[in-house]
């Protein structure tokens, strides 16, 4: 199989720099073989994509865009405690937060732009257990924000 990276590359995407804190925590710990992360927000060069609720101020695809991103944030995080993202055996499991309009029940679909990446960069192993959460509001406004449990 292909570097995780190489993989990425073929996509037209990169592992970011990893995003700061927007608060008093580490963007991922290790504990044993297992990294976990905190909330990844849809950060890119330091601004967020887009704000607001989905189904609101914004559309279903432009939320999938930003579940992307918070995945690629991720990986960042991942990366920044293990060094090499081909270190990843498995990715375990995926919790998605979508700031949703009242009305809006396309969490699941939000969150297949996180699983979908993961898929087509790991492979067997990207697939994972997962949650797709409809909330009111998350940090500045953000639209998405994922976290992930991560094998190595």
């Amino acid at each position: 199989m292909a570097h995780p990276e190489d993989r990425l590359a073929g996509m037209g995407l990169d592992v970011p720099e990893v995003a700061a804190p927007v608060a008093a925590y580490l963007p991922a710990v290790r504990t044993g073989s297992y990294v976990y992360t905190s909330g990844q927000l849809p950060m890119r060069d330091g601004t967020l994509l887009a704000t607001g609720k989905v189904g609101g101020q914004l559309t279903e695809a432009e939320a999938v865009d930003c579940a992307r991103q918070c995945a690629l944030n991720a990986l960042a995080a991942v990366k920044s405690v293990i060094g090499d993202l081909a270190e990843v055996k498995r990715i375990v499991k995926v919790v998605v937060f979508v700031a949703s309009a009242p009305e809006f029940t396309g969490q699941p679909k939000v969150a297949n732009g996180v699983s979908e990446l993961l898929g087509e960069v790991f492979g067997e192993a990207g697939r994972h257990a997962r949650s797709a959460v409809g909330v009111s509001v998350l940090p500045l406004d953000a639209p998405v924000e994922v976290e992930m449990v991560v094998e190595v």
